[in-house]
């Protein structure tokens, strides 16, 4: 089941030629250095057993790398079915289709639908709505460990981008918009759901944030060791 009024749009933008162009794009170049960042965040602390879920995962290419770093298996949770065949062509290329599933779906709508992982990748989707601040808070109740989620830096620069780019949507009847999220509120939703910022990270338009939960981390360990490169 999923809700009509979150995927219309999002059907408008990504349809099956964009799913077909992201699947080349990722077979000559592999992930971009802030998603390849993202990976390595998620794996820091094992990977060993884990069950990871990519929520709006597209092709599925972060989990897969996750997955070939010793993670067991993945699902890909999509509001779209159009990523799904190229998605288990990737897949079964990187010998993972046993241990990969797709499924559309909406977890806002239905959140008993998804099960909980111990790794939950959210990359690029929080600013593809405007309950961007409710998918962070969901996402991090399905995540048993670890949240890494990624989004358009709150600065002046991206939201010029982002305003001329819904322009341009609405001048050619779109419904679909972009939203820049304030990043404080994207973290204080997941922190309120009993996780901790370990990491974070940008370049110039867009960060990533690493979380654990707090049940799952080691004595609090000094401020001065959690990383972080750029500003919020």
């Amino acid at each position: 089941m999923r809700s009509c009024c979150r995927a219309g749009p999002v059907e408008q933008m990504f349809g099956p030629e964009t799913a077909r162009r992201s699947l080349e794009s990722y077979r000559r170049k592999g992930l971009g250095r802030l998603s390849q960042r993202m990976v390595d965040a998620a794996a820091a602390g094992g990977l060993d057993g884990a069950r990871v879920l990519d929520l709006g995962g597209g092709i599925g290419a972060v989990q897969a790398e996750l997955l070939e770093r010793g993670a067991d298996t993945g699902e890909i949770v999509e509001l779209v079915s159009s990523y799904e065949h190229p998605a288990l062509e990737l897949a079964r290329g990187k010998g993972l289709e046993a241990r990969v599933s797709f499924r559309v779906a909406d977890i806002l709508e239905t959140p008993e639908a998804v099960l909980p992982a111990d790794v939950v990748i959210m990359n690029r989707v929080v600013c593809c709505s405007p309950d961007g601040i409710e998918l962070t808070a969901a996402a991090a109740r399905l995540a048993r460990r670890t949240l890494v989620l990624s989004y358009p830096r709150d600065v002046v620069w991206s939201r010029a981008g982002v305003r001329a780019l819904n322009a341009g949507l609405w001048l050619v009847r779109r419904s679909f918009r972009v939203f820049v999220h304030p990043s404080a509120r994207l973290l204080a939703a997941a922190e309120d759901e009993g996780l901790r910022v370990l990491e974070r990270g940008n370049d110039a338009l867009w960060e990533f944030a690493a979380l654990a939960r707090q049940s799952s981390l080691a004595p609090e360990p000094d401020k001065a060791l959690v990383r972080s490169d750029g500003p919020s």
